[in-house]
């Protein structure tokens, strides 16, 4: 017996075949009443497990240690434009702070302008002193949804379930990289060429144009390198009809 679960095994066989008591069971073969008293906390993680399986199945000659940094998770901070839906951001790392939201976010309002609200849920990363300290000097309302309320959030919570279902529940991501690149390109799909039930089958780019007919703006298309405003620039002095955007 050289593994805990080897001596457990051992002391349970004694215990119902030989009708031993515990602790002598555990002083006939040497073992401690604690190793044999344990009970494992592991979540068992079927999906992981699974995932394993197969790509193991697929790569024979790969090792566990291998198979792990295929298998490795990353985060997605998502933003969206409740407006015209389209997808404002998605930002893919091994993990996503205040801070990094904050410059995320920073970066969206300087190409497209500031939002009239921002909607999140009550995550770490929302309700950091970072993007306390960032909405108090954008001046941007920001608001969280009621704990456990997800439908709260709804255009969010079906774009992040769209994403998983068409993109990440479908794609072996090799590297961050290729991660980053995969949901750039999604992102531009989405946004240009995919039809949305909600606003009249037109694509989010499409729907968003009418806005700017209707401010006498012009608008460039929507794709990562040329995102389109959310709201007119302030400075042109004309009423401002604001969007919100949720960040999930």
């Amino acid at each position: 017996m050289v593994t805990p679960v080897a001596e457990r095994e051992a002391v349970a066989h004694l215990l119902a075949d030989h009708g031993m008591s515990e602790r002598r069971a555990c002083r006939v073969l040497g073992c401690c009443r604690m190793t044999a008293r344990y009970q494992t906390v592991r979540v068992d993680d079927v999906v992981l497990r699974e995932g394993m399986k197969a790509m193991a199945h697929k790569r024979r000659r790969f090792g566990y240690r291998r198979l792990h940094v295929l298998l490795r998770r990353f985060r997605t901070l998502t933003v969206v434009d409740n407006c015209t839906r389209e997808c404002l951001a998605l930002v893919a790392d091994t993990s996503l702070s205040g801070v990094r939201v904050a410059r995320e976010l920073a970066a969206i309002i300087e190409r497209r302008g500031k939002p009239m609200m921002i909607i999140s849920d009550n995550g770490t990363e929302f309700t950091s002193n970072a993007i306390l300290a960032f909405a108090d000097k954008r001046k941007v309302d920001w608001h969280y949804i009621a704990p456990g309320k997800p439908t709260q959030n709804a255009f969010i919570e079906s774009f992040n379930g769209r994403l998983r279902d068409k993109l990440l529940n479908e794609t072996l991501f090799p590297s961050l990289a290729h991660a980053r690149a995969t949901l750039a390109d999604w992102r531009d799909d989405y946004n240009v060429d995919r039809p949305h039930s909600s606003i009249g089958w037109q694509t989010p780019n499409e729907y968003a144009a009418t806005f700017a007919l209707q401010r006498g703006l012009t608008l460039r298309p929507m794709t990562s390198s040329a995102p389109a405003p959310v709201a007119q620039p302030a400075h042109l002095g004309k009423t401002e009809h604001r969007s919100l955007a949720q960040v999930g």
